[in-house]
């Protein structure tokens, strides 16, 4: 059985791959410390456990749920977008609960996109927006970020681009992987440029509260509700990766075609999920104090590490990644980190798989405790 043609230009993801290559490591004994993939490795907030555990008493738990959520649930988003953006949102019709803001991207992209319609991509980015663009067949028009504009978009240079069939345009603020923090300025910049060109413009939000003072949201601007979405994911600031929740807000008419794609494609959150979902986005900014206490601590090892291996890096950064510069004469990202890997027993990312720009720079993730991050400057300072 041959497989669909969609597929032929798109490669199984890398961390899918490479940490088979980890796992086979461990199995033989090696012991190695993952500061590869972004998986919080802290636990949620304890009533998030507690609303999960009670909820599975009520007599509704067990049924099939709302593809929109619970009442309850988007009252809570729309009042989370309140409290730390000074959004105001229709809890009725402008906000939708998804699986995780990875299965949105594809939503989104369904509900939107023909085939050979042009997407604007941020070349580093997260590698799913190229991905889920090549399986709905449209076309991939990457946007290349780079250091000397703080890896933040070139409007200029987005303006030069032939943009006759484009659509589509994603950003990342913060920026995954390498940690830039957006403006209201830049954001505004973004929205005008969105109009003037009859794009839809979503941003990728789910590092918005990590070592970060000023949460930003794109949906703040003035007439980003005519052309804008928004994702929000409670994986990376409430620590449920594995629950698979996250939201996505802004125009009612925007989001009533995204419910058209998710109704048919899941049967509803389960409640007990939400009942946790609802119990983290009520938690308040000492929450995020705690954990970027955590978060900052580590951070200043890992720059112990950068300096150990001649990186050059940015500390002007959100998120929980240090995105860090190799030095002149290293070999490619991927032997490097494969290096390291082998030699010394430590998991990192290549820049590489983020896009070309990437080349030439690797990714620290903060997910590791820190006694682990002291393990392995210990191993390559040995």
């Amino acid at each position: 059985m041959k497989p669909a043609n969609r597929l032929n230009s798109v490669q199984e993801y890398y961390f899918s791959r490479k940490l088979r290559e980890v796992r086979g490591l461990v199995a033989n004994g090696k012991d190695i410390i993952n500061m590869g993939i972004g998986s919080p490795d802290l636990a949620p907030p304890q009533q998030v456990v507690e609303a999960l555990t009670q909820s599975l008493s009520q007599p509704t738990a067990h049924k099939y749920q709302s593809y929109q959520g619970t009442p309850e649930l988007r009252q809570t988003i729309a009042s989370y977008y309140q409290t730390f953006f000074g959004v105001s949102l229709n809890p009725e019709n402008e906000v939708l609960p998804l699986m995780g803001s990875k299965e949105g991207i594809m939503h989104v992209s369904m509900a939107f996109l023909n085939e050979g319609d042009g997407v604007l991509i941020p070349n580093p980015g997260y590698p799913t927006y190229a991905s889920v663009t090549e399986l709905v067949g449209a076309r991939a028009v990457p946007y290349t970020l780079s250091t000397t504009n703080d890896w933040l978009p070139n409007l200029a240079a987005l303006e030069k681009l032939d943009l006759s069939g484009v659509k589509l345009m994603w950003i990342n603020y913060p920026h995954m992987p390498t940690g830039a923090k957006a403006t209201l300025d830049i954001f505004k910049e973004l929205i005008a440029f969105a109009t003037k060109h009859d794009i839809l413009i979503i941003n990728d939000n789910p590092y918005a509260h990590i070592l970060s003072d000023t949460p930003l949201s794109l949906l703040a601007v003035e007439g980003a509700d005519k052309v804008a979405l928004e994702f929000q994911s409670l994986s990376k600031a409430y620590n449920m990766a594995g629950w698979r929740v996250g939201m996505v807000c802004g125009n009612a008419d925007l989001i009533t075609q995204v419910l058209k794609v998710k109704s048919n494609m899941d049967s509803g959150m389960f409640f007990g999920i939400q009942q946790g979902a609802m119990a983290a986005l009520n938690q308040l900014s000492d929450w995020f104090a705690q954990i970027n206490d955590v978060y900052q601590k580590r951070r200043e090892w890992v720059w112990k590490i950068a300096d150990a291996l001649n990186t050059t890096y940015q500390k002007d950064t959100a998120g929980m990644f240090v995105w860090a510069k190799l030095p002149e004469g290293a070999a490619d990202s991927e032997t490097y980190i494969d290096a390291l890997l082998h030699e010394h027993g430590i998991f990192i990312a290549p820049g590489t798989i983020f896009g070309t720009a990437g080349e030439g720079y690797i990714r620290f993730s903060l997910c590791v405790s820190e006694e682990r991050i002291k393990e392995a400057l210990n191993r390559i300072t040995l």
